[in-house]
């Protein structure tokens, strides 16, 4: 603690946050590998490649899920830890991690169980067809003997971020992803498992991820540990980490709601081919709205231990500047979708229907995508100061309140498959933009 390097008060603060963006945003880029290289491998498959995509977007909403309760622990306790480290409070620091590490842990043989026993009819719901639930199926029953790995690795991966060691936690993702690259080739085509493979080499590489962040937080470079005698379960204290934590898991799981319903409305309107294309379109949004997802999750340490320091100015200069880098990328980003559509789309797929109309979907899925820099900003701001209702709200506004409406509506009144795709960027201006101006208004000018 004593170390300027772990003390955020200090120093400029535009150094700090892309201090934490970069390793952030790298071992972001390496974690979203453990589901992108499967895509991309399953896509190319010989024969059935179509579908083996569609299997796959079918179990998105499972991940997602699975996702959701990560963040409502991690996120949650990562916010409270930050606030506790700027105000020199160590022990409960400590505290926070202990619990976090415990709720992570039981809620994920809750998960596993519930989600494993009843994967078949979970599916079907979820928008799988007769055909393609196989697929899905053969993936998701050994994806999830992962789950408690999963959730460990993500959600404990903050807590050494936010004690200053971002580059560890960069090599979090990163081992577990470079071994994922390696074990998917052999599995899917060395030994013909398949979507099997894919998910089996997840599995293996999530493990090992789990590891490294356990030997970290349970070793002597860590400034804060977790120690045996903080896992008891505190009521209070959970609560406080619920409350923060519903926000990401409010994103997380409206997330998972807006895919099930865009899942059953392309297999209403348009059938398994629709909800492959989706697939690779989640899979590029992904990838490129990456950079600005770093930037707000490398800001929200920052910014949350400048405000339990009091250091307002900082806070306010912390904010301005990861809105102008998120806003700026995002155009770049746009502009690079609409002149390279096919390109993108043959990354994932070599299906002429699946190339072919997902470029033109593509275009219209990203439309306006710099939109989105403004959530992550408004999002990532009141989650850090501890607003936590606003958070919680704006969650629910752009998905609940506004996509999943707009994707029942659009294709019924004319746009039909199309009217799926186009709810997204709507979505993004109208959630984006009031939840940025609610923020700038109400935090920012107050501060």
């Amino acid at each position: 603690m004593n170390s300027s390097e772990k003390d955020f008060s200090v120093g400029s603060v535009k150094r700090r946050i892309i201090a934490q963006a970069i390793p952030l945003t790298a071992a972001q880029i390496v974690h979203l590998l453990y589901n992108v290289v499967d895509r991309i491998y399953i896509g190319h498959l010989p024969g059935d490649s179509d579908m083996a995509l569609t299997g796959l977007g079918i179990t998105f909403p499972v991940i997602v899920l699975i996702a959701a309760f990560t963040n409502l622990f991690g996120s949650g306790g990562t916010a409270l830890f930050s606030i506790a480290r700027g105000k020199r409070e160590e022990e409960t620091a400590e505290k926070i991690l202990g619990n976090v590490f415990s709720l992570l842990f039981i809620s994920s043989i809750l998960l596993f169980s519930l989600c494993y026993f009843l994967r078949r009819p979970i599916l079907m719901l979820f928008g799988a067809s007769q055909v393609s639930v196989q697929y899905a199926d053969e993936y998701l029953q050994i994806y999830l003997f992962g789950t408690a790995f999963s959730m460990l690795a993500t959600g404990l991966n903050g807590y050494i971020n936010a004690q200053g060691f971002p580059k560890t936690g960069m090599m979090t993702t990163m081992i577990g992803a470079v071994i994922n690259i390696v074990l998917d080739p052999i599995f899917i085509f060395y030994f013909h498992m398949g979507v099997r493979g894919a998910a089996l080499a997840t599995v293996i590489s999530q493990g090992v991820s789990a590891l490294w962040v356990l030997k970290f937080l349970t070793g002597k470079k860590a400034i804060l540990r977790i120690r045996v005698n903080r896992m008891r379960i505190d009521l209070k204290l959970t609560k406080d980490i619920v409350a923060m934590g519903v926000p990401g898991f409010v994103m997380q799981g409206t997330n998972s709601l807006v895919q099930i319903v865009c899942n059953n409305q392309l297999q209403l309107y348009g059938g398994d081919l629709y909800v492959g294309i989706l697939t690779v379109l989640n899979s590029v949004r992904e990838i490129l709205s990456l950079p600005v997802s770093g930037v707000s999750t490398g800001a929200q340490p920052v910014l949350g231990y400048n405000y339990g320091a009091k250091e307002n100015e900082r806070v306010k200069e912390g904010i301005r500047f990861t809105a102008l880098l998120g806003v700026g990328y995002t155009v770049l980003a746009w502009v690079l979708v609409m002149l390279l559509p096919r390109q993108l789309i043959t990354v994932f797929s070599s299906d002429p229907q699946i190339v072919g109309t997902g470029a033109r979907m593509l275009t219209i899925y990203f439309f306006g995508f710099f939109f989105m820099s403004f959530q992550f900003v408004g999002q990532t701001t009141f989650q850090a100061l501890g607003k936590v209702k606003q958070a919680i709200f704006f969650s629910l506004l752009r998905k609940a309140v506004i996509v999943v409406p707009l994707t029942l509506l659009l294709p019924a009144v004319g746009f039909g498959v199309e009217g799926v795709f186009l709810a997204e960027p709507i979505s993004n201006a109208i959630g984006g933009l009031a939840c940025f101006l609610t923020m700038w208004f109400t935090v920012y000018r107050r501060l």
